[in-house]
């Protein structure tokens, strides 16, 4: 048996200027970390040689690949060279649609399973790489790559990405207490509405072309510098603030990010002493996150009930292999 774990990330600044149509003409940047949340992606021998068997929301037992349903199944086997003989099975411990890119951490995980299958070493660039080709370039998701890059690396980084194609991971080497006090402060809550992100991603990536929704791509990068400066001076106060603005600028991208029920959510984290949050992900629903100072999460807590906070750390590994029994595939 192989198992791999690949975490889930969380997105500051920068959001959206990873996709081609913006980084294309003008280089993205966005800053990430990855958290405490996991992907877990197990394979096995499949006693029946001639078939394989996926286990994830559904069970598929087929005689070939090409009769798996799930895409990003179907293509990271056919991608790696694994066909046959063996059963793959998927637990996560947060479920997808929520803004913390799932899929990608799905699509990283799987592959890593699957060249261990094949004895294979592969570097964190190499399946960020190998995902982002599999769900952009084969599958033709509307997305871009930072869900990719934060999985397979972990940790929190700035991101580039160059309109050559090429992307850059930056590690974020900040002060161990500004790095405590700046998890202490982040409190986040589940709006519900899980939802798929290729309708909303689709828009804006359609209207990234659009002079307007350009320039504000662009503010949003120039944003990824500020939140570094304010990391590594560890002037925090700033942080709240520099959310805030993303937020902003973010919701002008497309038309579907936010609704009224999110905005009251906001709001009541606003008037709760929160100096600034987000939504993550594309929009429409899943974890809305705040900077709070200590002080007033209580009074923010009690603004929002009864949503409940959701508790998570920051991770610095990165896609993972967590157990490797030798099988004969």
């Amino acid at each position: 048996m192989i198992i791999t774990r690949t975490p889930f990330r969380i997105s500051f600044v920068g959001g959206g200027s990873d996709m081609e149509p913006f980084y294309a003409r003008h280089p993205g940047a966005v800053l990430s970390t990855s958290i405490d949340k996991y992907m877990y992606i197990s394979s096995h021998r499949f006693f029946f040689q001639g078939q394989l068997r996926v286990k994830y929301s559904e069970t598929e037992t087929v005689n070939h690949i090409d009769e798996l349903k799930h895409p990003l199944l179907r293509e990271s086997m056919r991608k790696v060279g694994v066909t046959s003989g063996i059963e793959i099975s998927s637990i996560a411990d947060i479920p997808s649609g929520t803004g913390m890119g799932s899929s990608s951490s799905f699509t990283v995980g799987l592959l890593h399973c699957l060249h261990a299958v094949k004895r294979e070493y592969v570097t964190h660039e190499q399946l960020a790489r190998e995902a982002c080709e599999i769900e952009i370039d084969i599958l033709g998701e509307p997305i871009g790559k930072q869900d990719q890059y934060a999985a397979a690396f972990g940790g929190l980084n700035i991101i580039h990405f160059h309109p050559n194609g090429e992307v850059r991971v930056e590690p974020l080497f900040v002060k161990n207490d500004v790095y405590r006090e700046l998890q202490e402060n982040l409190l986040m809550f589940y709006v519900g509405n899980q939802r798929k992100a290729s309708d909303i991603l689709a828009e804006q990536k359609r209207n990234a072309s659009r002079e307007e929704k350009f320039d504000i791509l662009r503010s949003m990068v120039m944003l990824v510098s500020d939140l570094r400066n304010c990391l590594y001076s560890g002037h925090l106060d700033d942080f709240g603030k520099i959310l805030h603005e993303n937020w902003i600028l973010k919701q002008k991208l497309a038309s579907q990010i936010t609704n009224n029920e999110i905005d009251q959510i906001y709001q009541a984290g606003i008037r709760g002493g929160a100096r600034g949050g987000k939504l993550l992900g594309a929009g429409g629903g899943g974890f809305m996150l705040f900077y709070c100072d200590k002080a007033n999460q209580q009074r923010l807590i009690e603004e929002l009930k009864p949503l409940e906070t959701f508790d998570f750390d920051f991770e610095r590994e990165g896609s993972k292999l967590i157990y490797f029994a030798d099988e004969e595939y």
